[in-house]
């Protein structure tokens, strides 16, 4: 039975992009060689959090499908039971940013 996970406030799950282990020609490439990447692609977010002055809604600064630019450090690592896929809940003041390709 697949999981399906919703985040609550203001959190956000993301699916890390993992480095290719195997080049263009299909040489296997040792860990030494792989460079590490801090991007993600945004699978679910929360509907936000509360602002404690007035209690309006405080706008996602991401959406579902963006790509994200994560810290080196954080998150917490969740698993929904596929081998595949490394997913992280992040809050929304964690994420560095939305990376965009021409």
């Amino acid at each position: 039975m697949a999981k399906r996970l919703i985040p609550l406030l203001d959190r956000v799950l993301v699916e890390k992009i993992v480095a290719p282990t195997k080049s263009v020609g299909g040489i296997i490439l040792p860990e030494s060689a792989v460079s590490k990447i801090n991007e993600a692609k945004v699978l679910a977010v929360g509907p936000g959090r509360r602002a404690a002055q007035n209690g309006d809604l405080i706008p996602m600064g991401v959406k579902v499908g963006d790509s994200v630019l994560l810290p080196d450090y954080g998150g917490q690592k969740v698993d929904l039971g596929d081998k595949d896929k490394e997913l992280f809940l992040y809050s929304d003041q964690e994420i560095l940013g939305v990376v965009e390709s021409n």
